[in-house]
């Protein structure tokens, strides 16, 4: 590995970390990218080398996060659907810190519609559909009020035990959405 991929990695680990902290201390919205090149200790050119801002920061952080999220599930297609969310909550424990700053109450609102927007496209895919169903949205809706309770309360059930309980609410979601086409 060269040194300038290492350099260029160390930069990026210390610009996130400083950006978990200073939601948790400040609030997404308030943040600029002086602080959290400051906390950091990292110079304004480092930060713009990587990032346009900000927001660029949080969504190749988030997509990098889903990206071995959903690769995993990949690997292995004919994983049942309790298994891949199980795993999805897997994913939401082992990176709380950044989920809980960016959903809770310092957190994005643009985040928060970015991931609601993610979580009903992954429960699309797995869905017959009409146009313009509804279901997919629910059932992303129920998902991220489920981790932003679950973020909230300290992930005091184990992600093992969210996971069930959600798949079950989308169980009975899908199943009357069904009876009601019929």
């Amino acid at each position: 590995m060269s040194r300038e991929n290492v350099r260029v990695r160390r930069t990026r680990t210390l610009l996130r970390q400083a950006l978990v902290e200073l939601i948790e201390e400040h609030g997404f919205e308030r943040l600029t990218v002086g602080q959290i090149t400051e906390r950091a200790m990292v110079s304004r050119a480092a930060f713009y080398r990587n990032y346009r801002d900000k927001y660029q920061l949080v969504e190749q952080i988030f997509d990098e996060a889903m990206g071995e999220l959903l690769g995993t599930m990949t690997d292995h297609p004919g994983t049942p659907a309790l298994e891949r969310w199980i795993g999805f909550f897997e994913h939401i424990d082992h990176y709380h810190r950044l989920y809980g700053a960016l959903l809770g109450s310092n957190g994005s609102t643009w985040f928060t519609r970015r991931m609601q927007a993610t979580l009903a496209d992954m429960t699309a895919q797995h869905l017959p559909q009409a146009p313009g169903d509804l279901v997919p949205t629910l059932l992303g809706g129920m998902f991220l009020q489920a981790i932003i309770w679950w973020l909230d309360t300290g992930r005091q059930i184990p992600a093992r035990e969210i996971a069930t309980q959600t798949a079950g609410l989308a169980s009975a979601l899908i199943a009357e959405a069904g009876n009601d086409r019929a």
